[in-house]
């Protein structure tokens, strides 16, 4: 997985868990008013979820905000324990993040098949 993202974008990761059903405008107002930054810089911003297994990045360019959302379906995304606030990752971090199991804590690694959706 490959974001088309320009290469002097920051990615900044919200270290406190984030309710998940957060929207573009609440997303933003907490990077502004949280994270006191600017949410349409242009660079991106993630947030995790309590039980880790889902992450959020808002991300705005040429006058509009996407919002990206990755659910795991076993294991957890693996962030740093017992801080608050932001960090700034590394895009070579980032797209670790997003591709590897080095970042994921899994029991299995078995690919599901769906064959229904809701």
């Amino acid at each position: 997985m490959s974001f088309l993202l320009p290469t002097d974008v920051k990615v900044y990761l919200y270290l406190s868990p984030c309710d998940m059903r957060k929207s573009i405008n609440t997303l933003s107002v907490l990077v502004s008013d949280t994270l006191q930054q600017n949410p349409a810089s242009g660079h991106l911003f993630l947030f995790r979820s309590r039980h880790k297994d889902k992450m959020k990045a808002l991300y705005f360019s040429d006058n509009c905000f996407s919002l990206w959302y990755r659910k795991l379906d076993s294991g957890r995304f693996i962030f740093p324990k017992g801080k608050d606030g932001c960090i700034e990752l590394t895009r070579e971090h980032f797209e670790w993040l997003l591709v590897s199991h080095q970042y994921q804590h899994t029991d299995s690694l078995t690919p599901k098949e769906y064959s229904a959706f809701h």
